[in-house]
């Protein structure tokens, strides 16, 4: 079956057109917004070639497709031409009752979701580079690291920008006007200031201070801003005759939205950002080996239902703040876990297709993709994804234990060893071997010799 047809048959088998009010993807996943999630036939989708599995979360549903994604939404998006910035006022109603913790975790999924392979291939690229650094196998004061650190901190240094595109079109408002919200933080008025650090603000027209801040690398502020703009936007779009819109739209929308972000958003989100690192440095503070067991527990089922990428934050934050992160130890805890889980499988299967979804699905989970161990293999056997959880948990306590950190964002695989160069080095290293081996062997004594008994 042809791409084109399948995504065909999941438009319809999703309630057809008129039901989407929204699509975007992440690394492994179609996601929609839905208007009726009863229209939904998930045994059809499953059936389709290339589809690996269905999860729903809330008012979302989610296809799960594999790393080849980006094909099927490009064809998305073309099948379903403009529907998808329409927002319909049954939609709106629909999200008001989902509960605010939902909201926001569901928002800081679609926002990420999208710009992962960017981070994530910026990432991998300075965590090379951190390593043959540490190893001293190149300088890192070379022109060599300069030239390729600039390929890799662009999008970390410029993250607003690339929030500022995946929030609008999350929130379904003009990209551009969104992009230059993102300039208007990132000015080299305000960065300049903030580095210098010789004012605390600027006055707007005496009498109203503008906080400054460096915003490069930010998160939630540019991602509250872009929420206002759309709902600024819609409203100014509302009340400007028509033959004025043109012109006056987005003069007054950029006015307004630009003068509430420096002035109120922008500032709070700095604050917020900085309150959550001190909330989850908190809970190492009091105990590291708890807040092991708890990341640990809550990681693979996250993953399962969509909402890992609402840590993503946090540890871009760590990053910012500390230069470092103790939380994407955990994940890639989590994520070997689930690959040592669903390795054990292979044991467990009996046909030759059986046992080379296995293999595929294990291969694809020590690169960090883990949704096809997840929904090919550990969603057909419960006990091996108890089994990952709890491997998870004890590794990533473990870790937790001796302080173990990754000094730059890479995606959790084995290619991110490199960032873990340092005093905690070889505590990562038998983290990950106790993560692989005890969901390995978890797995396969309560799925292949217990199972084999009954």
């Amino acid at each position: 079956m042809k791409k084109e047809d399948v995504v065909r048959e999941i438009i319809k088998s999703v309630g057809g057109k008129e039901n989407i009010v929204n699509s975007w993807h992440c690394m492994t996943r179609l996601r929609f917004e839905l208007k009726d999630l009863t229209k939904v036939d998930e045994e059809a989708i499953k059936g389709l070639d290339g589809i690996v599995g269905t999860a729903f979360n809330k008012e979302q549903f989610q296809v799960i497709i594999g790393t080849t994604v980006d094909k099927y939404y490009n064809i998305l998006i073309s099948q379903l031409g403009l529907e998808l910035v329409k927002v319909s006022k049954e939609s709106k109603s629909d999200n008001e009752k989902n509960s605010l913790v939902n909201k926001f975790m569901n928002t800081l999924s679609g926002v990420f979701g999208p710009i992962v392979p960017a981070i994530a291939g910026a990432g991998m690229i300075k965590g090379l580079l951190s390593g043959l650094i540490a190893l001293n196998v190149i300088s890192g004061s070379s022109e060599t690291v300069k030239v390729i650190d600039m390929m890799a901190s662009g999008v970390f240094t410029f993250l607003p920008f690339f929030l500022a595109v995946s929030a609008a079109k999350k929130f379904k408002t003009n990209e551009y006007l969104a992009v230059a919200i993102a300039a208007t933080v990132m000015f080299p008025t305000m960065v300049d200031a903030a580095k210098a650090g010789e004012i605390s603000a600027f006055n707007f027209a005496g009498i109203i201070p503008i906080p400054v801040f460096n915003y490069s690398g930010s998160v939630i502020p540019i991602i509250f801003s872009i929420l206002a703009l759309s709902y600024i936007h819609g409203f100014v779009d509302r009340h400007i005759p028509d033959v004025m819109r043109t012109v006056f739209t987005p003069t007054i929308t950029l006015l307004i939205s630009g003068f509430v972000t420096l002035a109120v958003i922008g500032p709070i989100g700095i604050y917020l950002g900085k309150g959550l690192a001190v909330i989850v440095s908190g809970l190492f503070d009091i105990s590291p080996i708890f807040a092991g067991i708890i990341v640990g527990a809550i990681r693979p089922i996250s993953i399962l239902t969509g909402m890992h990428h609402a840590m993503t934050p946090i540890a871009l934050q760590n990053f910012e703040t500390q230069g470092y992160d103790m939380l994407m130890p955990m994940m890639l805890m989590a994520n070997l876990s689930i690959t040592g889980a669903a390795a054990a499988i292979y044991f467990k299967e009996k046909t030759k297709q059986e046992k080379s979804v296995v293999i595929s699905a294990s291969i694809s989970g020590l690169f960090g993709i883990t949704e096809p161990a997840l929904f090919g293999v550990l969603t057909k056997y419960k006990k091996a994804f108890i089994a990952a959880t709890v491997g998870s948990s004890i590794a990533s306590a473990f870790i937790a234990a001796f302080g173990v950190r990754i000094y730059g964002y890479v995606l959790s695989s084995i290619f991110s060893i490199p960032s873990y160069i340092g005093p905690y080095f070889i505590f990562a290293i038998l983290g990950m071997i106790m993560a692989l081996s005890i969901s390995f062997i978890l797995s396969y004594i309560m799925v292949v010799k217990i199972d084999k008994k009954n």
